[in-house]
């Protein structure tokens, strides 16, 4: 299909750059309880909604590419919706159905790993995020793998547990970890396996670091899963346990890293020969780890002695750095995407964010490429995120992409322009109240610095969002009532994604674009790539989502 695009008949586009924010984690509430997007001080964004054309659009579910409606959206399939244009299945989607076909066991990786860890009486080892949130992982497609590997002969498997707490209720960690001792139980009971967890750690401490934002997250992992160093406790819940003993009011994200002991020793460290399947099909927070496990020049931290394992993802999770080099079930291959077409009609386009969402502009938005369409066209902006509890500095760097943005904006070098502020997202996972309403107006405040540039350069903005999070903070019952905690007689924190959708709002200050929002309901977040491109003053390409905008005359 050709990567042309067409002019749309007497619109040129508008003197400025198109800009797209994405405002992560920021949706529109449905519960007055618990939105502080409501509650929060944001006069610039309610000005937005009440001056300038916006609707609302679904950033959850099918309209992502998730299974059902009953999943919620990430960032990840969020910035691939928005960046491609159209819905592609999910990492979630993919395994579930390569899993319950069993094609994902007809495969090559898979089958390799059976027959190396049948050979040479090794363990065949699973690290990856330990709930059912279905946004990294999903507990079923672990079940499964365990129910194939017994089938077919495989007498030891230790599961390291990455507890979840986000994606999740925040500290329910045993409703999971009791089932699943009592779905291990099972598998042994006849005495041919010995199937058991063999470490595990809250996910924000152990091993799911993302974008080199902090190392020693992973090294703590290696320490943990690899080596097996650490306080030995008889079994999983009696380290949450006690580690939540030991903190009152922990969540599970926050854990420490723990080691399951037998006879004084580490039940399951990884070893020689020994096989290793991580579990995650979300490529983020499984980058690094990957690395760790395949890279023979690595500086970032001491593996003392790296085990000869064979190493598998479940998906590819960098396509072009080929990372890692086995995976069980193949990525969607995206072609096409906004950036893509832009590149090849030649126009100059920035990506911008601090660490935490960097990826999210650039590999996520390009379709799960990494590599630029164009060196000479694409500026990729990266600004450090600071290594501190995002509840103790809510701000986090949005001033700075702010100032860098302003900067771009007035430079006249861009002709489109893709931004994403983290903060709604990064602090509302937190499930601290005060700091995720900082968090909210943080971005407003920075909205309302980049209205009067749009005027002045004659920039058209875009406003939308990813998925929710801060827009549902309380746990809600199916009537709608808010959920208390019985421990303290106060609303019971939420610090997942939610299932509402997230705003769409168009700024054309100079008016130059003769649009009107469409009429069509039920439109999601991919959407966004051709509303951006009919404002440049180009069509919508062949396949493409439809836009929100439909132009007069």
């Amino acid at each position: 299909m050709s990567l042309k695009l067409q002019n749309i008949p007497g619109y040129n586009g508008p003197k400025g750059p198109v800009v797209l924010i994405i405002m992560d984690g920021i949706g529109l509430g449905k519960h007055a309880e618990g939105d502080l997007v409501r509650s929060a001080h944001k006069p610039t964004l309610d000005w937005l909604l009440a001056n300038c054309p916006h609707t609302s659009l679904r950033a959850h579910g099918t309209a992502v590419g998730m299974p059902t409606d009953d999943d919620m959206g990430n960032s990840e399939i969020g910035h691939n919706a928005i960046g491609c244009g159209r819905v592609y299945d999910q990492g979630a989607s993919l395994v579930a159905k390569a899993v319950t076909s069993g094609s994902l066991f007809q495969g090559a990786t898979w089958q390799k790993m059976i027959a190396s860890v049948k050979e040479h009486n090794s363990t065949l080892h699973f690290i990856g995020l330990f709930s059912d949130g279905n946004v990294h992982s999903h507990l079923d497609h672990l079940k499964g793998m365990l129910t194939q590997a017994k089938k077919e002969g495989v007498a030891r498997t230790r599961i390291h547990t990455l507890l979840d707490g986000r994606d999740v209720p925040p500290t329910s960690a045993l409703e999971y970890i009791i089932p699943f001792e009592k779905f291990l139980a099972d598998l042994n009971a006849d005495g041919s396996t010995d199937y058991a967890i063999a470490s595990g750690g809250g996910r924000m401490r152990v091993t799911m670091d993302r974008y080199e934002a902090d190392w020693r997250i992973v090294e703590r992992g290696w320490k943990t899963h690899v080596r097996g160093e650490g306080k030995l406790y008889p079994s999983a819940q009696a380290a949450i346990e006690a580690l939540r003993a030991e903190s009152p009011g922990i969540l599970d994200q926050d854990l420490p890293p723990f080691v399951i002991g037998r006879d004084g020793k580490p039940c399951g460290p990884i070893q020689d020969n020994d096989a290793v399947i991580l579990f995650n099909f979300r490529g983020d927070r499984a980058i690094e780890l990957t690395r760790a496990f395949e890279e023979d020049d690595f500086p970032h931290f001491d593996r003392g002695q790296r085990p000869a394992v064979l190493f598998a993802g479940m998906m590819q999770y960098d396509g072009d750095a080929n990372i890692p080099k086995n995976f069980l079930v193949e990525p969607p291959r995206i072609t096409r995407t906004l950036g893509e077409y832009l590149a090849t009609v030649g126009h100059r386009q920035m990506a911008l964010s601090e660490t935490q969402k960097f990826g999210h502009v650039t590999y996520f938005f390009n379709g799960n490429r990494a590599e630029k369409f164009s060196e000479t066209l694409e500026d990729y902006v990266e600004i450090p995120s600071d290594r501190v509890p995002f509840e103790e500095r809510p701000w986090m760097k949005a001033a700075e992409i702010t100032d860098t943005l302003i900067e771009a904006m007035r430079s006249g070098k861009y002709r489109f322009i893709r931004v994403n502020y983290p903060n709604g997202d990064m602090v509302g996972h937190t499930g601290i109240f005060p700091a995720v309403n900082i968090a909210v107006e943080t971005v407003d405040l920075c909205l309302g610095r980049l209205l009067p540039v749009a005027k002045e350069t004659g920039a058209i903005i875009v406003i939308s969002a990813d998925h929710g999070n801060s827009d549902d903070m309380y746990e809600h019952a199916k009537d709608g009532s808010t959920v208390i905690d019985p421990a303290t007689g106060q609303p019971k924190a939420r610090t997942a994604h939610s299932l509402n959708p997230v705003p769409a709002i168009i700024y054309d200050p100079t008016q130059t674009a003769p649009f009107k929002l469409t009429d069509q309901t039920g439109l999601g977040i991919s959407s966004l790539a051709a509303t951006c491109l009919n404002l440049m003053g180009y069509q919508t390409p062949e396949g493409y989502d439809p836009s929100l905008v439909k132009f007069e005359g």
